[in-house]
């Protein structure tokens, strides 16, 4: 493994938070310190205004970070990225102070870089047939 993937899905959230783009700022600096990430400027921020839901961005050293709340459906999704190996951070104790009692489910994906790039050159060949694990 070259690096890992998290797929964060939270439901059941409090309202309230969802809807506050500085309870996010909150969130994602919480997540940064203790996962022990490094990032690159300030991350980019939009809240919709017919939902109130908060879609964010930010650029680590080690990829990216994002979030997308659902507040209409009490829910939110993130995304952690990095391009090298780490321990799974627990993700119920990061997310429940900023986000309230909720459930969570998160996905860990390893990311092989150079298997991906044994199979981008195979497809790149016309006729060359590339098998799939």
């Amino acid at each position: 493994m070259n690096g890992v993937e998290w797929l964060i899905d939270v439901s059941a959230c409090d309202v309230a938070p969802l809807r506050d783009p500085q309870a996010m700022v909150v969130l994602f600096q919480t997540i940064v310190d203790r996962v022990g990430l490094r990032p690159i400027g300030r991350p980019a921020w939009h809240q919709f205004p017919t939902t109130g839901g908060v879609t964010a961005v930010w650029m680590l050293q080690e990829s990216h970070l994002t979030i997308h709340t659902f507040p209409e459906f009490a829910s939110a999704s993130l995304n952690l990225f990095c391009c090298t190996p780490r321990e799974c951070p627990d993700w119920l104790s990061l997310l429940t102070p900023s986000l309230g009692s909720c459930s969570v489910r998160a996905t860990q994906h390893a990311r092989d870089y150079g298997a991906a790039t044994d199979q981008s050159s195979a497809l790149a060949q016309p006729g060359r047939q590339v098998s799939r694990r």
